[in-house]
């Protein structure tokens, strides 16, 4: 790894909003847009012209919000689409080609029919538009030879950058490392850019070995939403280049709770209490041994402090595999203090408690043992 930033193209706006069933409003747009902006995101692919007046006018309420310069219309290889952009007020424009032969079949088209209209339509957009980008739709289930092709045709138009779609998220690291490489070999220069899907869960894997190999830019969404299994989660990738890789995005990452809690809630998808980073859980210990490696320095089980993450600090997990240092710690912090033979007569009734309930206990649940023991003779 070196010293370069992978530039982040945030698209929870576009293809964030294409999870069936998640319709974000007009304000709804305009708030994520307007925090992602403040966490140092500087480029939001926000949404479709082409779909209607209506996403038209969310475009331009978000142009408003945070500037034309930060805003990318997509738009499919057509000039219908690229007048659309232009009547809403976009700059910036990403034009999408299917490049793989089962994408082809299914559109009616051919290769000769992209490279052709990869020249005409990027001239046409650069009369328009102040930025072109141009994407590769399903580029790992595409003829490599053909995206060699592709990716020089496309070095030679205005486009100022080239997406690599992972659209149904069958690449795998070592694959993808592999294809960006031999794609930047041919155009050495090229600005690419990886777009990842995660039917596999490696999307934020796939992101890392392309910036590995040479790619320059990455599409991400928050909390990873988007169609199926979800896109490359802007706040994974950020923290994986931060702690993995000694690298910064130039993100303020104490927002990035914020921007999940916001996401989730205008999206209705709650996050996974496991999610990484973001999840509930992503901080909550229980195991006596972590608890106790915990309470003398929070590095022995954490690859990162939660505040740095805009997370709080929780308190420990009491439950069927606590050991003595974490009750102890629990009641501290309900103002309570246990001797050691306390300890030993409260473990086992905190543990079995736990077990018939399938569940940690409450704050309320563990003092009421307590003072169960505090009023009843030990042997």
């Amino acid at each position: 790894m070196d010293d370069r930033r992978l530039h982040l193209i945030d698209t929870t706006l576009r293809d964030g909003e294409q999870a069936a069933g998640v319709v974000f409003s007009r304000t709804d747009k305009v708030t994520i847009a307007r925090e992602l902006v403040a966490a140092g995101i500087g480029e939001l692919e926000a949404g479709i012209p082409a779909m209607g007046p209506e996403a038209r006018d969310d475009l331009r309420a978000i142009i408003a919000a945070v500037g034309a310069e930060r805003v990318l219309a997509w738009c499919r290889a057509d000039s219908a689409d690229l007048a659309a952009a232009q009547d809403c007020g976009a700059q910036r424009v990403h034009i999408s080609f299917p490049v793989s032969d089962l994408h082809l079949q299914t559109w009616g088209k051919d290769r000769l029919w992209v490279l052709r209209e990869l020249r005409r339509l990027t001239e046409e957009a650069a009369e328009r538009f102040a930025f072109v980008s141009v994407g590769a739709q399903d580029f790992t289930r595409a003829d490599q030879g053909f995206m060699l092709d592709f990716v020089a045709a496309a070095a030679s138009t205005p486009a100022r950058r080239v997406r690599l779609a992972d659209t149904v998220g069958v690449g795998h690291p070592a694959r993808i490392a592999r294809e960006v490489a031999a794609l930047l070999a041919r155009v050495p220069g090229l600005s690419l850019e990886i777009h990842a899907h995660d039917d596999l869960g490696l999307a934020t894997a796939n992101t890392l070995a392309a910036f590995e190999a040479g790619a320059a830019a990455a599409s991400v969404t928050v909390n990873g939403l988007g169609e199926r299994a979800g896109n490359a989660a802007l706040e994974q990738v950020v923290m994986a280049l931060r702690v993995a890789h000694g690298i910064e995005c130039g993100v303020r990452t104490e927002k990035l709770a914020l921007l999940s809690a916001l996401v989730a809630r205008a999206s209705g998808r709650a996050v996974a209490p496991e999610r990484p980073v973001v999840g509930a859980a992503a901080f909550r210990h229980e195991s006596g041994l972590h608890c106790a490696g915990l309470l003398k320095d929070t590095r022995t089980y954490e690859p990162f402090a939660p505040e740095i993450v805009g997370r709080c600090r929780e308190p420990f997990a009491v439950g069927s595999k606590s050991g003595g240092a974490a009750l102890r710690a629990a009641l501290a912090s309900a103002g309570e203090s246990i001797d050691e033979p306390g300890v030993k007569r409260l473990l086992p009734l905190v543990r079995g408690r736990a077990r018939e309930l399938r569940r940690a206990l409450t704050a309320a649940e563990l003092l009421d043992l307590h003072h169960l023991i505090l009023n009843t003779r030990g042997p």
